[in-house]
This record gives C-alpha cells, structure tokens and sequence, in this order.
C-alpha cells in the first residue's frame, strides 16, 4: 500500500477582536488559563483594538493575545495564549512579534509578564524572545493549587 500525503498549506494569523466574536475570546481563555477573567477584562480587550488579538489557525480561533500600556512607556501582556493541541506551529510566535511590533511602534522601553512557576514550556517559549525571569512572586495567582509567578521582562532597545 502506497500513500502519498501532499504538503498542505495552512495559514496562521491574527484577526480582530470585536464585541460580536468577544465570545470566543473568553472561551479561549477559560481552556487555556488557570485563572477567571473578569467582565471588565473582557469590555477593556474589545475597546483596546491592536493591542488584543484573535490567533486563527486557517479559520479556527485557536489563541489570543490581550496587552496594555502601563506606566506610559511599559507593555504588560496580559493574557498570551493557544490551544495545546495548535502549539509549535507558528501560532504564539506570531503572537510575541505583534507584540514586540506593538512595543516599537508604542516606544514602549520594557515588556512584560506573568507566568505560574510550574509552566516550564512558557517561560523557556518566552526566553527564545529574550524575555528573562527577574522576579518570583509568590502569592500572584488565587484560587488555584500554584500560585507563585515568575516576572518574565523584555527590555526594547
């Protein structure tokens, strides 16, 4: 038996998040993040425009990306994410480069983020960026079994 698989080509972008697809952001990050966003959480991502962001694996939502600007010139991701069974394939690392291009555009000097002690594969997929741990925060997460945090920093040149 001969089977021959042609290489499929998917596409891997980021889409626009609006109030009529603001759903599936929340769906998203319920699968993905230990922790419940808010209400608010969710009316600030739709009203932030590029800084929140749909990741779409050919037409699929499959991640997203939720930023802001603090202290005028640092940018916080607040919530960076994909489905596990998407991993490794592009879809995070196009996620990170909007950031760092929102970063540029912003003159933002630092970004940062939080990331649970206990999610290894996070903090090294973030190390490949040049993001670095400065911090431990012990008591960052509630309601869940690990609540220390790593500190994780990018300084923009």
């Amino acid at each position: 038996l001969n089977i021959s698989m042609s290489a499929q080509r998917v596409r891997v972008d980021l889409g626009e998040l609006t109030p009529h697809n603001v759903k599936q952001l929340k769906m998203v990050n319920e699968l993905i993040f230990p922790v419940t966003y808010s209400p608010s959480f969710y009316d600030a991502a739709v009203k932030s425009g590029e800084f929140a962001k749909l990741a779409f694996y050919d037409d699929l939502v499959v991640g997203a990306v939720c930023c802001r600007i603090e202290d005028g010139d640092k940018l916080y991701i607040m919530t960076l994410g994909c489905l596990s069974p998407y991993r490794r394939r592009g879809v995070g690392t196009l996620m990170v480069e909007h950031v760092l291009k929102l970063a540029k555009e912003n003159n933002v000097s630092q970004i940062f983020l939080h990331v649970q002690t206990t999610n290894t594969d996070g903090v090294e997929f973030y190390k490949k960026f040049g993001f670095e741990v400065s911090d431990t925060v012990e008591d960052y997460y509630t309601r869940v079994e690990d609540k220390a945090a790593y500190v994780l920093t990018k300084t923009m040149n």
